[in-house]
């Protein structure tokens, strides 16, 4: 198991299915049936759609009998099942699948819980270039509010690091108490936090209250 934006690698060596194949002629084949995820043949690569930018078979440990598969910032969408295939020549030069293994991935979201004053900065994780939006469930209410999406301008109140993923809203209120999600594409959940706005002078007025008691 792992969460949103993490790099995982899906074991995986050849070897032990065709120990006497050249390590030149080696093509291997990642699926998530019945979608094909990445296909390597020497120094010719295909990634799936979905994948695309985020997955890779280094050459030079392909060559030596190692096939595992390496996907880069993972979604939640990446959670499946991945069979590893040594593609060979069948009878007639007719290609086949040989099987190596099946790797199960899972990928969960980030959860999290924060308790700060008024007036301070509540500061997001997006996690991943893929995050696309963030909502947000106030304390008394059931409806989600949506308060950003990726290529929104900055304001006064929000504003997108320019380099880092990452989210700040500035100068919190008691209204702003409340639960946040950040959303992919898809709507699936990167992160959730959970907001609680403290009480800046508590203390102090438990403290007057109690001199009060003590009168």
């Amino acid at each position: 198991m792992t969460m949103v934006g993490n790099q995982v690698v899906l074991p995986c060596s050849w070897k032990d299915s065709q120990k006497e194949m050249a390590a030149s002629g080696c093509h291997i084949q990642w699926m998530t049936p019945p979608h094909t995820v990445f296909e390597q043949l020497g120094e010719d690569r295909w990634q799936g759609a979905e994948y695309e930018g985020r997955v890779e078979v280094p050459l030079e440990k392909l060559n030596s009998g190692d096939c595992s598969l390496i996907i880069k910032d993972v979604q939640i969408g990446d959670t499946g099942r991945y069979e590893s295939f040594l593609v060979v020549d069948g009878v007639r030069s007719q290609k086949t699948r040989v099987f190596i293994q099946s790797v199960k991935l899972s990928v969960t979201d980030h959860k999290s819980q924060k308790s700060l004053y008024p007036g301070d900065d509540l500061v997001l994780k997006l996690y991943t270039p893929h995050s696309f939006a963030v909502v947000f469930q106030s304390r008394n209410s059931s409806e989600w509010v949506n308060l950003w999406k990726r290529g929104d301008e900055n304001n006064e109140r929000m504003e997108k690091h320019h380099q880092l993923e990452q989210l700040t809203i500035k100068n919190l209120q008691y209204s702003d108490e409340g639960i946040y999600k950040v959303l992919d594409e898809n709507d699936l959940s990167v992160s959730t936090i959970q907001l609680y706005i403290k009480e800046k002078y508590m203390s102090s007025r438990i403290q007057a209250k109690q001199e009060q008691i003590l009168i």
